[in-house]
């Protein structure tokens, strides 16, 4: 489970540079300010989050193992087909975990953190929740695990994915020509960025847009309409901690604030848009 350790310092200096291209990109070819502040603020909540990248997998780890062990097949990675199985097994289960994570509030709480900037740029793909373990996005992969899929080469196929996913935070690379039909682009990544209505919570894959296709959450990107980036309705405040933890007091707030338990509930897991705050 301690497949982060597979990018070595290599994969920082990658980041670096990129990171420093793009800021030409902005200033040269886009003719724009890099949008500093909100890059201070992700790095913040990625600093925020290193104790629960440790403690995730020392909680989680002996759970997959066990489910695991209780697995009476074992999936042959050492095989191109059991690697591609791999592949689409964990994006099944990444797919259903962010798509969950936009329609089910306790979760939401976690994720919207990463759709706070109201610019995409690659230090966007910084900006995770520093709640995950609490909010639980983890038990979607448990079913792996059952079905045979080793938990280390899970967890390392899940540091790929999000690898890759820093790659989508960007509006320098356009479309990909027939990429786009199997691939998740920075295309398609953009639109799920956005808060436009005929956008709005789209485009779920990691490395994928298969399942998307599939399952009909697709909409690509349109020239005649430009996309606005971050929430429908803004986080005032550049502050780390209050950008990580505003949606979960206001949900705990609306659930205090509930006349029965019935309501209470939905305000806890019901859809984001179901606060009270909201109306």
């Amino acid at each position: 489970m301690r497949a982060r350790h597979l990018f070595g310092p290599w994969f920082f200096l990658f980041i670096l540079g990129s990171i420093a291209l793009e800021v030409g990109w902005y200033l040269l070819i886009h003719r724009r300010s890099y949008p500093w502040q909100e890059t201070a603020t992700s790095v913040g909540i990625y600093l925020l989050r290193i104790p629960v990248r440790f403690l995730t997998p020392t909680i989680v780890a002996p759970l997959a193992f066990l489910l695991w062990s209780y697995s009476p097949i074992r999936i042959p990675l050492g095989t191109a087909w059991g690697v591609g199985l791999l592949l689409l097994a964990e994006e099944f289960a990444y797919y259903w975990m962010h798509r969950t994570s936009h329609q089910v509030r306790w979760l939401w709480a976690s994720h919207v953190v990463h759709h706070t900037p109201e610019h995409l740029h690659l230090a966007s793909a910084f900006r995770l929740g520093a709640t995950e373990l609490l909010s639980g996005g983890w038990l979607f992969h448990l079913p792996l695990y059952l079905l045979g899929f080793n938990p280390v080469a899970v967890g390392a196929m899940s540091a790929v994915n999000l690898s890759y996913q820093f790659l989508l935070h960007t509006e320098a690379v356009g479309k990909l020509g027939p990429l786009e039909w199997v691939l998740n682009t920075p295309s398609h990544h953009r639109v799920h960025h956005a808060s436009n209505p005929e956008y709005v919570d789209r485009n779920y894959g990691g490395m994928i847009i298969v399942w998307d296709r599939l399952f009909g959450t697709f909409v690509r990107e349109r020239v005649e309409l430009p996309i606005r980036y971050g929430l429908v309705h803004p986080v005032p405040s550049r502050n780390p901690i209050r950008v990580t933890f505003h949606e979960w007091v206001a949900m705990a707030g609306d659930a205090w604030r509930a006349r029965s338990w019935r309501e209470r509930l939905r305000q806890l897991f019901g859809r984001p848009g179901d606060s009270l705050a909201a109306g």
